[in-house]
């Protein structure tokens, strides 16, 4: 969330490609046309690109592509690779700049007006089956050309071992178990083995398994592979799932949050906690905010008569919270924000942060706490790559933070995080920890994974952000409702890191809300009521997505919407509210 409503750009993403790798000992293309000598793109997915015949490295023909608008005339080719292999990735370009990279992989550039190599190296994971290799340019560079491209590396699965099985699907689930049924495999199949990461968790004859022993609402992620006398087939796509059980926290089964500036007017004026609408469910305090940004002391101080002249006084301020909880919402202090970087570097700094955090609760009686830190308060140090175990101390010290927090307060305590596309989807394409580009991209990763459990919502700001690559492998941008379908479709079916060899696994649908802002003054990516509603019924329902097919599939228990905020709602005559409460409501 912003004080100052001021762009935000993601150059940063640039910053994030890594260098030139030395590629191994050649095995096999298996590229199709990868030198365009078919004289057309065949075997290639490709925008605003053609094949021409100068200049070219070799042969007589090269790709040549020019990005217009948003888009970076990406072109891409799918292949089949092994599980736990090495490939080398090369190609020659000419153009200022171009990219070559595998999607959720390393990627590398270049810029310059005659033909030169990029090269680049990658491992797949233990259940990777597929490869996506690409080229694109970049905003208003110009046209770039490609030619002689590489992906060298075993191909396929091992002779006589059968086909990998259809991707696998939640069927049931259970407080202590999760169902899972799969497509039969080609060839000949002795039996199939489910794995949770590289853990045999069940071994069955047929096509359906239930993994049970689990814990109430735990989130698992499953793959599965066939095998007979001659081997074990590649494992089949992830499939996540939770088990049922979850402790009912009192929000409707579609909410509406907002944000209340609570210690600033902002431009937009001051509201009243009696004065905020009985439309809104949760209520996001903004912001508690700490004393320096390596103290983790937090402070929530209210916003001074001199700028918000009406005021209400502590005991009215804590009554009208008391008033809104009896109605059902959920009142929380909001943590952060543009100005309160907060970085919890030590043992002491996250002592305080537990402390202070719990005085304003305590105070005013809150129903628990949004973290909302943006700017520089996460980061990941070198080398920091596994997003299941970090080892960043801000990470760390913040995860401990929240799950003291957590237990003190117990399973009502309500916890929500508000980070930006930039520390979370990001992190599909680029990874902080590689130590290459900006430590901060996909740094919110590891905090929502330790707390995936505990996590009440999760509401991305689909706002003051750069282009994103989506599931699909292209670029969305923010305003319209294609940026909000891929956005949200990213957290429910999950993504693999960025050269890390792991995969996010995504959240239930009831721990999803959309960041929006409310108006145009209240940040970039403003998105009409229409549009928005457009995303919402393609994620809910399955209608109205366009070209974009969901990989997370339709979510009816989607939690609703955030803004930015309910301050900003009033000033422009409560558009937010009153267009997208009736339509919450409305939804099965």
């Amino acid at each position: 969330m912003r004080r100052s409503r001021l762009s935000v750009t993601l150059a940063a993403f640039v910053l994030t490609l890594s260098g030139l790798l030395a590629a191994p000992a050649q095995a096999d293309n298996l590229l199709a046309n990868p030198g365009f000598e078919y004289g057309s793109l065949s075997g290639w997915t490709c925008a605003n690109a053609a094949v021409v015949s100068s200049p070219v490295r070799s042969g007589s023909h090269a790709l040549a592509a020019t990005p217009v608008g948003s888009d970076y005339a990406q072109c891409s080719q799918t292949v089949s690779v092994r599980p736990n292999s090495t490939y080398s990735v090369s190609a020659w370009v000419r153009g200022n700049p171009v990219y070559l990279g595998i999607t959720g992989g390393p990627s590398t550039w270049s810029g310059n007006t005659n033909y030169n190599q990029l090269q680049l190296t990658f491992t797949t994971t233990g259940t990777q089956t597929s490869a996506q290799l690409y080229l694109h340019g970049w905003y208003g560079a110009g046209t770039y050309y490609a030619d002689d491209v590489v992906l060298d590396g075993a191909g396929g699965s091992t002779p006589g071992t059968p086909g990998s099985p259809g991707a696998p699907q939640v069927t049931s689930v259970t407080n202590t178990s999760i169902a899972l049924g799969w497509g039969a495999s080609a060839g000949t199949v002795s039996g199939y083995r489910v794995y949770e990461g590289a853990a045999v968790v069940a071994t069955v004859s047929g096509t359906a398994a239930t993994i049970g022993g689990l814990k109430a609402c735990e989130t698992h992620s499953y793959s599965v592979a066939a095998y007979n006398a001659a081997g074990e087939s590649a494992k089949s796509a992830l499939v996540t799932g939770s088990t049922s059980g979850c402790v009912d926290t009192g929000l409707p089964k579609h909410a509406l949050v907002g944000y209340l500036h609570a210690s600033f007017a902002n431009g937009s004026g001051y509201v009243r906690m009696a004065d905020v609408p009985a439309a809104w469910d949760v209520i996001d305090l903004a912001f508690g905010e700490p004393t320096s940004v390596t103290s983790g002391d937090i402070r929530f101080t209210r916003c001074p008569v001199a700028e918000c002249p009406n005021v209400e006084s502590d005991s009215e301020f804590i009554s009208a919270i008391k008033t809104k909880q009896a109605q059902g919402k959920k009142v929380l202090i909001s943590i952060g924000g543009q100005n309160g970087q907060v970085q919890l570097t030590t043992a002491a700094a996250r002592d305080k942060f537990v402390s202070s955090v719990s005085a304003i609760i305590d105070k005013y009686g809150l129903n628990g706490l949004d973290v909302d830190f943006e700017g520089h308060s996460l980061s990941l140090n070198a080398g920091d790559t596994d997003f299941r175990n970090p080892t960043t101390p801000v990470v760390v010290n913040l995860v401990s933070a929240l799950k003291t927090l957590k237990a003190k307060y117990g399973s009502g305590f309500v916890l929500t995080m508000a980070p930006e596309t930039f520390f979370v989807q990001v992190g599909h394409q680029f990874y902080g920890g590689s130590g290459t580009g900006d430590a901060r991209t996909g740094a919110y990763l590891p905090v929502i994974h330790a707390l995936r459990d505990s996590l009440t919502l999760l509401h991305v700001q689909d706002y003051n952000s750069g282009p994103v690559m989506g599931l699909d492998n292209q670029y969305h941008t923010m305003g319209g409702p294609d940026f909000h379908i891929a956005m949200t479709d990213m957290l429910k079916a999950g993504f693999s890191v960025a050269g890390t060899g792991q995969f996010f696994p995504g959240l239930r649908p009831d721990q999803i809300a959309i960041g929006l802002p409310a108006a145009v003054s209240a940040g970039n990516g403003y998105t009409s009521p229409a549009d928005v509603q457009t995303a919402v019924n393609c994620l809910v329902k399955g209608s109205g997505c366009g070209s974009y097919a969901l990989r997370g599939g339709t979510s009816p228990a989607l939690r609703g919407l955030m803004t930015w905020s309910i301050n900003w709602d009033k000033y422009y005559n409560w558009e937010f509210q009153n267009s997208h409460e009736p339509f919450l409501n409305a939804l099965p």
